[in-house]
């Protein structure tokens, strides 16, 4: 016999929308078991191993016996430190490591639980759709209003700030957006960053910029940091992972920098959740930030060169993709207006090969889906073989 309370779960779960992760992940197990051999472009996860300096940084300082205790709250000063010379390698912004940088246990529960640190019940929270699903999740169970923007392709997937009403602007509480985009590739100029800084000075709206794409650009472009552009620290943070570009995803290391009070509002919160990040993470971590650029070079010729032979093989099955000057992603419309998860799970069923419908990141993702280039192009090749032979054509 149950106990009656243990299905009453908080209103907070009810409120959250349907995973489509959980299904896919449910026919995956399935396709598994029946011996189909999948070929999973799902998931941003990275193929391939950590950088070979990062796991012997990691090795090093197993030895080191302060490292096995609780770490600071604040992260370790050496990694908080690495954290802010990037930022001033990379786009010569000046931060104070000890104000204005806080190490996470990844971005995504940095970006969820910032959230919960300033969103109180009924807040209203813009969220761009389609979307990372973070930047909406982690809103709904704090309890805010979430307004979702819809983009468009027509505006190449950017924000409209014209579009946002005027009574919505006055009542918004906190911004989330993300420039290179996932999951739809979109980038942003830095004329658009500039705009939307002094739109949210002038209605007094807090900014929440993931950049977890910042360096798997692509042909010489170079994202822009909402901490280039002037007075944004003044109501913003950043978040970053190194889970993309150093191939650290199982590590969860990541970080935010930028206002130093709502880092300050988010790391009191923390202090209540969590004891931080291992420091033997950290000290890899920090190893990481410091890779020379050739290494970041590898990483993006890798991507590129999957990005072309992929787009390649879909022009060839009447798909015209325009190649994505960054992420690790392709996003693609779903043949003759089809449903998006409808042709996600079919894919699955009849090929083994696992893509994202669009509607997994908010309503405005609908009709297109989001395939990750975590395969080297064999396996992309023979994902294309089988489409091919099952007759799925755009």
């Amino acid at each position: 016999m149950t106990t009656s309370w243990i299905n009453h779960r908080a209103d907070r779960l009810s409120a959250l929308p349907p995973y489509v992760f959980a299904r896919l992940d449910e026919l995956k197990v399935k396709a598994r078991e029946q011996g189909l051999d999948l070929i999973d472009l799902g998931m941003g996860n990275p193929d391939g191993s950590t950088p070979k300096p990062v796991i012997e940084a990691a090795q090093e300082a197993l030895n080191i016996t302060s490292y096995h205790g609780y770490p600071p709250f604040e992260g370790t000063t050496n990694f908080r430190q690495a954290i802010t010379n990037w930022y001033q390698r990379r786009y010569q912004v000046d931060l104070n490591p000890n104000s204005e940088a806080l190490p996470l246990l990844g971005s995504k529960e940095g970006l969820s639980h910032l959230a919960l640190a300033y969103i109180n019940p009924g807040d209203l929270v813009i969220v761009p759709s389609p979307s990372y699903p973070a930047h909406y999740r982690g809103p709904a169970i704090a309890g805010g209003d979430i307004y979702p923007l819809m983009l468009s392709a027509e505006n190449n997937w950017l924000i409209d700030l014209q579009k946002i009403p005027e009574d919505i602007a006055k009542k918004t509480k906190i911004l989330y957006f993300n420039y290179p985009n996932n999951p739809t590739t979109a980038t942003a100029p830095r004329a658009f960053f500039e705009e939307i800084v002094s739109w949210a000075k002038h209605y007094e709206i807090m900014l929440v910029h993931d950049l977890a794409y910042a360096e798997l650009a692509f042909e010489g472009y170079e994202p822009t940091s909402l901490l280039q552009i002037p007075d944004a620290k003044d109501i913003g943070v950043e978040f970053h992972t190194l889970s993309k570009t150093y191939n650290m995803a199982g590590w969860r290391v990541g970080f935010v920098v930028g206002n130093s009070e709502i880092i300050q509002g988010l790391r009191t919160l923390k202090t209540n959740l969590d004891y931080g990040i291992f420091s033997v993470i950290q000290a890899a971590a920090e190893t990481a930030l410091q890779l020379p650029d050739s290494y970041i070079h590898q990483v993006q010729q890798r991507y590129q060169q999957r990005r072309d032979f992929l787009i390649d093989g879909l022009s060839q099955m009447g798909w015209q993709v325009k190649p994505s000057q960054a992420t690790m992603y392709l996003w693609i419309p779903t043949p003759r207006n089809s449903n998006s998860t409808d042709f996600a799970l079919d894919l699955l069923q009849k090929t083994g090969v696992v893509v994202t419908p669009g509607n997994a990141f908010g309503e405005g993702g609908e009709g297109y889906v989001r395939i990750s280039l975590i395969a080297d192009c064999d396996r992309l090749g023979e994902a294309l073989n089988r489409w091919k032979k099952a007759g799925i054509y755009y």
